[in-house]
């Protein structure tokens, strides 16, 4: 049945993506999640990432550190980064970052969203390559699942941006990817409130604006823990489903996040990642 469902969902969801990486890339490439432990990633040794491209997620473009890095990669999935900007000005101070790239970048793009954001895209510079990938969630029958999934249709459920992160990198050819800054330690920082509101705290490496906490915290607003946690279940179980896909293509994924919850990943510190990437 569930193999039915996903079925249907790639036929009503699903757009055509771009095409597969043709050629596996000469780097290992890093992930970098936002979460809070990425500020202990930026103070290492600042050769740290030569010799990797990297991937940068959702706001990362707003800080310092963005130009510095010049990311390889860049990739969005929430549709609030497509919706809101007339709302929020950090949506708004996202896309004039991207106007301002002057080095060879690809922004990866949900394709649902390909028609509403002809005219933003339009005013981007010639160095930002957009490339599309499905966020279609696909389930049930594991060669099938494999099959959606190498075919750029679907992919594991993603809960967060980080499954579409290492889905796409994985399609674009990486045989070896590190995560960092994906801490996912959100259980430590959930709870429930005298008025029986559940409240997520979820730091990032840069501070979030009162705005920013504002938007998150009515967002919570309707949802009970056992949807949260519920929530929690699947993206963590996601990863699992990344691992399986992972290992039938030959790819690597290592966890070097310190204290992440993530547990489907084999893990390595900052100082193996170079060791690692040369095997």
């Amino acid at each position: 049945m569930r193999s039915l469902i996903s079925l249907a969902k790639v036929m009503i969801l699903s757009r055509r993506p771009s095409a597969a990486g043709k050629t596996e890339p000469q780097r290992p490439l890093i992930v970098m999640g936002n979460g809070p432990s990425l500020r202990s990633f930026l103070n290492q040794d600042a050769s740290l990432p030569e010799g990797f491209d990297l991937m940068a997620v959702n706001f990362a473009a707003i800080t310092p550190e963005f130009f510095q890095l010049r990311p390889t990669l860049y990739i969005l999935a929430d549709p609030h980064f497509f919706n809101g900007e007339e709302k929020d000005s950090k949506v708004r101070s996202l896309w004039e970052a991207f106007r301002n790239v002057n080095w060879n970048m690809t922004l990866l793009l949900p394709a649902r969203h390909k028609k509403n954001l002809r005219a933003k895209l339009s005013t981007l510079p010639r160095t930002v390559d957009i490339k599309w990938y499905n966020l279609t969630p696909v389930e049930g029958d594991d060669a099938l699942a494999r099959f959606l999934m190498n075919e750029g249709l679907g992919m594991p459920r993603p809960r967060n941006v980080l499954i579409p992160a290492i889905m796409t990198a994985i399609r674009a050819g990486y045989k070896k990817i590190f995560l960092v800054g994906a801490d996912h330690t959100w259980s430590q920082s959930l709870w429930v409130d005298d008025k029986n509101r559940v409240v997520s705290v979820q730091p990032h490496f840069y501070k979030d604006n009162k705005e920013e906490e504002e938007r998150v915290a009515a967002e919570y607003a309707g949802y009970h823990l056992h949807d949260i946690l519920n929530s929690l279940r699947i993206a963590f179980r996601s990863y699992f489903s990344i691992a399986d896909f992972a290992a039938h293509k030959g790819v690597k994924i290592y966890n070097a996040t310190p204290g992440s919850f993530i547990d489907a990943f084999p893990r390595c510190d900052y100082a193996q990642m170079k060791q690692l990437s040369e095997k």
